[in-house]
């Protein structure tokens, strides 16, 4: 009769001393391995919860004596005949007295008592700077007023056959409008053919004199400032542009001479400008 093998649990034939499936040795009466043998499954041991048991209760019940030194809790005695539970009532206020302000909401306040006076302290200063200004003001124009009357009654205009004289305490001004001039007056000859036209005066200054002429000629610019270049010499200066020029001249120490020389279309019915101003100062020759 054939048995199975305890390892594998293979039919080994009646005899056989080793398993022909897996080798394991044959042992004569061994139990047949269990369903879960070679499945890997091995089995896990759950202890056992211990079962808890009611807990006594803490205080003694009927049927029962209490434990030593219990003392039970005795309810409070109950309020005496006629006893009446008080009522809360509202603070008695005395005659005549003003409960304080609530204090101030939102942003801090500050309290009347700490700025007595406040708002009359800056207007004061403010009418001090204000009176001050005002002084400061007068001041002023007082003083720009007298300067005008001392201005007034130190110069004197007067005005005759379109001559102005003006006096004053460094020495009288006279300008004159004119059209003649003579070469001594401007300083240099004038231009042959050019004719003179308004923009000319004559000023007597208590330092010295200025005498400027403006004349016109159909002639060329450069005509013009090559005739004063030949009358000035080497020792002029000489500005020249497409339009324009000027050429001057200075004679000793106190003395000068200047020549603008203006050609433009648009101007003095397209002819050529001649403008000459004559400078003297006190002690020339």
């Amino acid at each position: 009769m054939a048995v199975l093998c305890s390892k594998c649990g293979a039919d080994v034939p009646a005899g056989a001393q080793f398993c022909a499936a897996c080798g394991a040795a044959v042992v004569p009466g061994a139990p047949p391995p269990s369903s879960t043998t070679g499945s890997g499954f091995t089995p896990v041991n759950v202890p056992s919860q211990p079962i808890s048991t009611p807990q006594p209760p803490l205080g003694p019940t009927a049927g029962t004596q209490p434990l030593p030194g219990y003392t039970p809790v005795q309810p409070p005695p109950p309020p005496p005949s006629g006893y009446a539970q008080p009522v809360a009532t509202a603070p008695v206020i005395a005659a005549g007295y003003t409960p304080p302000p609530p204090p101030p909401t939102g942003a801090f306040a500050q309290p009347a008592a700490a700025r007595p006076g406040g708002g009359g302290s800056a207007l004061k200063i403010i009418l001090i700077i204000v009176a001050i200004l005002i002084g400061l003001g007068i001041l002023g124009a007082g003083a720009v007023g007298f300067m005008v009357w001392r201005v007034a009654h130190a110069i004197h205009v007067g005005s005759h056959g379109g001559q102005i004289t003006l006096n004053t305490p460094e020495g009288s001004v006279t300008t004159s409008k004119a059209n003649d001039f003579s070469a001594d007056e401007l300083g240099t000859d004038i231009y042959p053919g050019a004719k003179s036209t308004s923009g000319g005066m004559r000023m007597a200054l208590p330092s010295g004199s200025i005498v400027s002429a403006v004349f016109v000629t159909p002639d060329s610019k450069d005509q013009v400032l090559s005739f004063y270049k030949s009358k000035f010499g080497s020792d002029a200066s000489v500005f020249d542009n497409t339009n324009s020029a000027m050429i001057s001249l200075k004679k000793g120490a106190h003395e000068n001479i200047m020549v603008s020389i203006s050609a433009r279309p648009s101007e003095n019915d397209g002819q050529t400008k001649i403008s000459i101003v004559h400078t003297r100062n006190k002690g020339a020759s």
